[in-house]
Parts: structure tokens; C-alpha cells; sequence
């Protein structure tokens, strides 16, 4: 077997790696020479008000390195080379988590060679719980969980009811090993951690480099794959333990071999499947969820319209000063505050005061859409297309590469459906980010106790 050097060349120099493990060593050779002493990005602590940054670097200074030493003339060529660097974790930004460069003074940190995307990480969802278990164990007030993380904290402690109590026991010994490190080291391998997970479990809406393709399903194949964990090797796929840890050749798959891929993937998808406890137990818990709401189960209050004549239950359902009931309600999930007119424009307040109000008018407006007479869709079309995704569109929406090329495709040849990917995007956007800090926001919490109070005063 030839022998490989740091950048995985056999010793003829020949590479006997994949492509994807080639951009890899690529990006890796470019952040060598950046962290170079002499011609490399100087890396300094900075003096805060009342602390220290240690190990940090501006994006400006990034770009300027890129200008110099590899022949880039262009200042937003440069600022895009660096983003797709930080998108694969290399460096990231120390002040948020969206893994984009800045060409300010934004300040950097560079990713420890560990969590380089070239050690082909692919983390379970076990390895996420104990990672975010930890967080809630550690300095609340530097690590404390974002409202999507603590969404998927809740779900993974779901999912992993039967064996949760192992995860946090592993949770509970890491986070007792980083107390016992320097602060100042401490803080900078949280960072970096934080940094890895912002790569393989991104904020909602950002760009996501790890997703799996077809050929990475079909490796699954090679009879001697090594999986690796954030917590070291583990046995490969027949249960033995491996030998080396050096990268294993790949082939790339025949046609033969992808069509076999997306048959048995397709047979996948068709199956639905579910234990019988867990269908059961979803079923008794929205029951139990909505049995007050369920007049069959539970008597209105006011009676039921449809026995005893009395409209006031109809009324107090178009009025838009809702009762208690109702706006509890609206916690259970992101539907029931869509599909409820006053609940749709609660919303749509706190969505203005967070600008971000153009979300929820861009799902409507494609809702109004799907209703209108045929004949007047091709004006509708493009008059919602110039408000929110036109370039330089007044009220600009977010939206991902593919979803965007798909519905400029679409706009060509109108219809009803034709933002249906947008407003999906748009809609996941709104339920995993805007939804969640809706409901925690002092807006609801006080117009829900406000009502409580006004129901109490009633009896």
C-alpha cells in the first residue's frame, strides 16, 4: 500500500482520493497558509470592556489576504472563495452563527484541524443530544440554547426517551472535563464545537454543506467503511473493529449501481411504518390536547349553537377580541395561529416589530393566490414576484438557491402553484425560527394572562 503525506498523496504523488476530499485538501492548503506565522492573517486577543477575545482575526483581513496571496483581484470573488470556506467550517464568526464572511470587522476564529470536514464527520443525532444536553449544564449566560436548538433539544429527548438517561450521563462527564480546562482554552474549544454543529445542524435557513447525496448513500456498500462519531472511531458497518485510520479508497458508483440506490431509497420512502405504542400514545396525546375543544367530549361554553339557538358561540369565534380558551390555543402549534384571522394578525404584529413582517404577507399573499379565477393568476403571479422576489423588490424575502431557481422557472409559465416551493421554505422559515419566539414573547404571555384574568372576572 503506497504511503500518503498530510494532504493525502501517495508518495508518487499521485491522489487516490475522492473529489469531494480533493476541494477538501484544497480549502485546507489555502487555511495552512493563513495560519502561517510570518505570511499568514495575524491572530491576536482583543480587549473588551470587561473581558478578552483570544485567538481572533477580522474578515477584512481576510479578504485583504486573499487579494494578496492568491491572485484575486476582484474584492467580491474573494468574499465569496471566503464564505465557502467558512460555510465548511474552517473559520466562523465568534459574534453569531450564520457562517458567512464579512468584509468588516467582524471578528474570526479558526476551526481546529479536528472538525475539518476532510475527517468525513458524520455525526448521529445521539451525538447532537449530548451536545446539547451539555450546553444546558455549562455557563447559561455564554452558552445558553437558541430557540431553535431548544426545539430540537425537546424533540431529541422525545425521540430518545429509552435511552436518554445514558446521553445525559455522557453529557453530564463532558461537561465536568471542560471545567477542569484553562478558561480562556475552554472558551475557545466551545466555540469551536459550537462552530461544528453550526456546519452539520445550521440555523434555519442557512445553507446546509453537509447534506447527504446519492453517492454518499451508496458507499454504504464498500465492505470495509470506517463511521466516525464526534467521540472518536467506531466499528465499521460488519461490527469489526478497524485497522487503520487512514482514508479508504473510494470508487465512484457505476449508473447500475445508482439506479439500485434510488430504487431501494424509493422503497424506503413508501414505507410508513410506526409502532403501535407510538401511535397510540400520539393519538392519546392529542386528545388530551384538544378535549376542551372537542364538543362532543366537552360541553361549550356558551352552548353549543347547533342544540340550543344561541349564537353567542359563533360570535365570539368571528369577534377579534378573542377569549383565553382561544388564544391558548394558539401555543399548540403553528397552524392553529395561521388558520385563526386574529391570530394571524397577533403575528403579524410581532413579525413587524422584528421586520420581519414580509414572511407571513409573501404566505398569504400565495394562500390568496390559490383561490383567485384562473383568468387573473398570470398578473397576480408576477405582481407578487416583483413585491417580494424581484431584484431590488420592496419587500425582499429569504429565500434558498434551490427554492429560488425553481420558482423563476416557474413564473415563466404561471399558475396557481407556482411559489408553492417558496412558500414552503418560507412557511419552515416562520415555524422553526419566528413561531417558537412568538409564543415565548411577552405580547402573547400578556394577552394570554390578560384574558385569563378576564375569564376569572366573568365567573
Amino acid at each position: 500500500m503506497a504511503q500518503t503525506n498530510s494532504y493525502g498523496q501517495s508518495s508518487n504523488g499521485v491522489a487516490d482520493e475522492s473529489p469531494n476530499m480533493l476541494i477538501y485538501r484544497k480549502m485546507e492548503d489555502i487555511i495552512a497558509r493563513m495560519q502561517d506565522e510570518k505570511n499568514g492573517i495575524p491572530i491576536r486577543t482583543v480587549k473588551s470592556f470587561l473581558s478578552k477575545i483570544p485567538s481572533v482575526f477580522s474578515g477584512s483581513e481576510i479578504v485583504q489576504w486573499m487579494i494578496k496571496n492568491l491572485d484575486i483581484e476582484d474584492q467580491v470573488e474573494a468574499l465569496h472563495l471566503g464564505t465557502l470556506m467558512s460555510a465548511h467550517g474552517y473559520f466562523f464568526p465568534i459574534s453569531d452563527h450564520v457562517l458567512t464572511l464579512k468584509d468588516d470587522g467582524t471578528f474570526y476564529r479558526f476551526q481546529t484541524p479536528y472538525f475539518w470536514p476532510s475527517n468525513c464527520w458524520e455525526p448521529e443525532n445521539t451525538d447532537y443530544a449530548v451536545y446539547l444536553c451539555k450546553r444546558t449544564m455549562q455557563n447559561k449566560a455564554r452558552l445558553e440554547l437558541a430557540d431553535y436548538e431548544a426545539e430540537s433539544l425537546a424533540r431529541l429527548q422525545r425521540a430518545f426517551a429509552r435511552k436518554w438517561e445514558f446521553i445525559f450521563m455522557q453529557a453530564e462527564a463532558q461537561a465536568k472535563v471542560d471545567k477542569k480546562r484553562d478558561k480562556i482554552e475552554r472558551k475557545i474549544l466551545d466555540s469551536q464545537e459550537r462552530a461544528f454543529w453550526d456546519v452539520h445542524r445550521p440555523v434555519p435557513g442557512c445553507v446546509n454543506t453537509t447534506e447527504a447525496d446519492i453517492k454518499k448513500s451508496s458507499r454504504m456498500k464498500q465492505p470495509h467503511k470506517t463511521r466516525k462519531s464526534v467521540y472518536g472511531l467506531q466499528n465499521d458497518v460488519r461490527g469489526h473493529s478497524p485497522t487503520h485510520t487512514s482514508t479508504p479508497e473510494i470508487k465512484e458508483p457505476t449508473e447500475e449501481e445508482l439506479q439500485e440506490q434510488i430504487q431501494y431509497w424509493q422503497a424506503q420512502m413508501d414505507r410508513h411504518r410506526l409502532k403501535m405504542s407510538k401511535v397510540a400514545e400520539s393519538l392519546l396525546g392529542y386528545t388530551e390536547q384538544y378535549i376542551e375543544y372537542d364538543p362532543f367530549l366537552t360541553s361549550p361554553e356558551p352552548s353549543n349553537p347547533w342544540i340550543s339557538d344561541d349564537n353567542t358561540l359563533w360570535d365570539l369565534e368571528a369577534s377579534k377580541e378573542p377569549g383565553q380558551q382561544r388564544v391558548r390555543r394558539w401555543g399548540f402549534r403553528f397552524d392553529e395561529v395561521l388558520k385563526d384571522p386574529v391570530g394571524r394578525e397577533q403575528f403579524l404584529k410581532f413579525l413587524e416589530s422584528e421586520f420581519s413582517s414580509e414572511n407571513l404577507c409573501f404566505w398569504l399573499a400565495v394562500q390568496e393566490l390559490k383561490k383567485r379565477p384562473i383568468r387573473e393568476v398570470p398578473n397576480r403571479v408576477q405582481e407578487i414576484w416583483d413585491e417580494f422576489l424581484a431584484p431590488g423588490a420592496p419587500n425582499a424575502i429569504n429565500l434558498d438557491s434551490k427554492s429560488y431557481d425553481k420558482t423563476m422557472q416557474n413564473v415563466k409559465d404561471p399558475g396557481r402553484y407556482t411559489f408553492e416551493d417558496a412558500q414552503e421554505h418560507i412557511y419552515k422559515l416562520m415555524k422553526s425560527d419566528s413561531y417558537s419566539r412568538f409564543i415565548r414573547s411577552s405580547a402573547y404571555q400578556e394577552l394570554l394572562q390578560a384574558k385569563k384574568k378576564k375569564s376569572k372576572n366573568l365567573f
